[in-house]
């Protein structure tokens, strides 16, 4: 069995939050999976079946954020799950809004989700890291992290919601990276459409194909414009020379 875990904080007062994107990846999750309803039991929110050919266990801790190992623990200790088949996803502070990032093992970041489950269980599990940017200043993360998604957020978090929930299968198959390569195809800007320019249409005068006609008095042994042919120029002193021959004999 996987452990598919979502960090946040519980209750309606938190749903919106950036902190809460991890549930939001989960729900969406179980909506794309056909998964749910969800349950109470591990000190959080639980839903089984079936996700990318393996059986799973979705859970959303009840405990609030900084104490989310306990029921990740539970969870774990009670189905014998080993580390490497627990995948947890949550908010990232260090990554761009709407980026991802999928690894195993590390260190938590100063994220007190990530910190409590180290402590239950050890640093060895799957992460699932979206990105929801920084507010530029330490002493305002906890107020930004706290505060809801943004109108403008909406762009890109819905987008990077149903990408979660289309690759998700792959990292529970082992395959993280082919996951990434999904996600980043899916997230991509669209490339910009350049219309090829249309081919010249042919004028009435000169039809496409056709070489112009060369002018009568072109060429390499042309002689000067206007100056009659060699024939006619023969037959002129021809009648020249018939008509002294006749006033000689006259």
């Amino acid at each position: 069995m996987k452990l598919i875990v979502g960090l946040g904080n519980p209750g309606p007062r938190y749903a919106g939050n950036r902190h809460n994107i991890g549930f939001m990846a989960i729900e969406a999750l179980a909506r794309r999976q056909g998964l749910g309803p969800f349950r109470r039991k591990f000190q959080g929110q639980i839903a089984e079946g079936t996700v990318g050919g393996e059986r799973v266990l979705l859970l959303c801790p009840d405990t609030f954020m900084n104490r989310s190992g306990q029921a990740v623990g539970e969870a774990a200790r009670f189905h014998k799950i080993d580390l490497a088949d627990i995948i947890v996803v949550h908010d990232d502070l260090d990554l761009a809004p709407g980026k991802v990032k999928i690894k195993q093992g590390g260190g938590h970041g100063g994220h007190n989700g990530l910190r409590d489950i180290d402590a239950h269980l050890g640093p060895d599990y799957w992460r699932v890291r979206l990105g929801i940017g920084h507010p530029g200043d330490k002493n305002r993360v906890t107020g930004y992290v706290l505060d809801d998604f943004s109108k403008a957020d909406q762009a890109w978090l819905g987008p990077l919601l149903d990408a979660v929930a289309d690759t998700l299968p792959l990292v529970v198959q082992g395959r993280p990276s082919d996951a990434m390569s999904k996600i980043a195809a899916a997230l991509a800007p669209p490339r910009p459409h350049h219309p090829r320019p249309e081919p010249e249409k042919p004028t009435e005068s000169s039809p496409a194909g056709a070489s112009p006609s060369p002018s009568p008095a072109s060429g390499p042994d042309a002689g000067p414009v206007g100056a009659p042919a060699q024939t006619d120029l023969a037959a002129a002193l021809a009648r020249a020379l018939a008509l002294k021959t006749r006033k000689g004999t006259g």
